[in-house]
Formats: C-alpha cells, sequence, structure tokens
C-alpha cells in the first residue's frame, strides 16, 4: 500500500466495490475473499535445539527441501467463518474446485460475492475447463467476482486472514505434506469454533483522505 504511485480511475473504480463491498451492513450478503499462499515443504538438515526458558526453538539455516504445496483461504470476515484446502499445485484446476468447494457450503445461498486478485487462474475459463460449459454455467450463476486493482493486494482480506495463520500455524517447517494438512485442518477448525472476525474499518472516505494524493483522474 505505501509504494502506491499513481491511482488512475479504473483502480479507483475497483478499490470502491471492494471497500463498499466490504462496508455494507446488510447481513444476508455473503462477502467471501480468496486468496492462496505457496508453502515449501522442507526438514532440517541438523536436529533443531529445542526451546527453553527465555529462550525460542532454533532451526539450523540449512534444510531438504521435498517439493511445495499451496494453501487456498477463503475467510468470511463477517461472519467468523473461514474455510481453507491445502493442495500439492495451484493450478486453474485447483482454484475452480476449490471455489465450487466454497459455493457447495453455502447450497442455501443464491449469490456469493467472492473477492479476489488478478491472478490468471481467477477467471471464468477456469471453471469451463475443469468442469465443462454447463456445469460452469450452473456455477458462475451463482458467483459475482469482485477483483481488486492491479497492485492492491492489501484490498484482500484474505490476506489479513493468511498473516493470522502464518503466525499461528504455517510460519514454521514442515517436512510432509500430510502434516501441514493435518495442522491447517486443524487451525481453520479452532477459528471458525472461535468464530474470529477481522474487524474492516477503511471506508471510502479513509481511501480518499488516504490515497487522494496519489489520484490521477
Amino acid at each position: 500500500m505505501w509504494c502506491i504511485q499513481a491511482i488512475d480511475g479504473e483502480y479507483r473504480k475497483r478499490m470502491y466495490d471492494v471497500i463498499d463491498l466490504y462496508t455494507k451492513k446488510n447481513m444476508r450478503l455473503h462477502v467471501i475473499a480468496i486468496d492462496e499462499k505457496p508453502k515449501q515443504i522442507v526438514s532440517d538438515k541438523r536436529k533443531p535445539i529445542p526451546m527453553k526458558p527465555g529462550s525460542p526453538e532454533r532451526y539450523d539455516y540449512e534444510y531438504v527441501r521435498h517439493g511445495t504445496a499451496n494453501i487456498f483461504v477463503a475467510v468470511e470476515f463477517k461472519a467468523g467463518k473461514r474455510m481453507t484446502r491445502v493442495t500439492k499445485r495451484r493450478t486453474k484446476k485447483d482454484f475452480a474446485m476449490f471455489v465450487k468447494e466454497v459455493l457447495d457450503g453455502y447450497h442455501r445461498t443464491r449469490k456469493l460475492h467472492i473477492v479476489l486478485d488478478n491472478l490468471n487462474t481467477h477467471f471464468a475459463g477456469s471453471f469451463e475447463e475443469t468442469f465443462g460449459e454447463e456445469e460452469a454455467k450452473s456455477i458462475l450463476r451463482r458467483i459475482e467476482f469482485h477483483y481488486t486493482p492491479k497492485h492492491a493486494s492489501w484490498l484482500n482480506v484474505a490476506e489479513i486472514e493468511i498473516n493470522v495463520m502464518d503466525m499461528e500455524c504455517t510460519g514454521r517447517r514442515f517436512e510432509d505434506f500430510r502434516s501441514l494438512e493435518d495442522e491447517v485442518s486443524a487451525w481453520t477448525g479452532k477459528r471458525n469454533r472461535d468464530r474470529k472476525k477481522i474487524k474492516w474499518g477503511f471506508d471510502r472516505a479513509k481511501a480518499d483522505k488516504k490515497l487522494s494524493k496519489y489520484y490521477t483522474e
């Protein structure tokens, strides 16, 4: 956010769209922010030094790589609900399957408003390639996508959720896919049981006050 050089009309249009969505009072409006995080699967070359009073657990800087994983995160931040899925890749199919899983979790809801960034997998074509044209149409009828401006990932509250996940769960080494999957699942379940919410207080007025010096039109 602090590296902004110029904000054109398209940026402002998308920014206002997302901000307005976040600040609406209608609790029947289901707003889901989705983002994803790559994660290395590594093991220690040397055994870590255990934690002791006044000293945290210490890891050697050397490690052995065992590949990578991807963590999808969907958060309905006003309701204190989130869904996660650990996948081995981050393809169009992986994205489409995760969004369908999120949609299935809201089977009584006519439409979900989904906030995303502009990654090349985050578009309608991913659903057509994964499910075929007819099923894709059925899925997409229940979704309205809201894209953040380019270089404005700060507008996606799923990033906040991912930062919390890193602090509480994934910000350490995992030596196999299953342990990462189990830990993320356990973290998600606890955070949902605790109904942890994200407080968003950035409205249009605050955005204009803070960012107007960057507006070009």
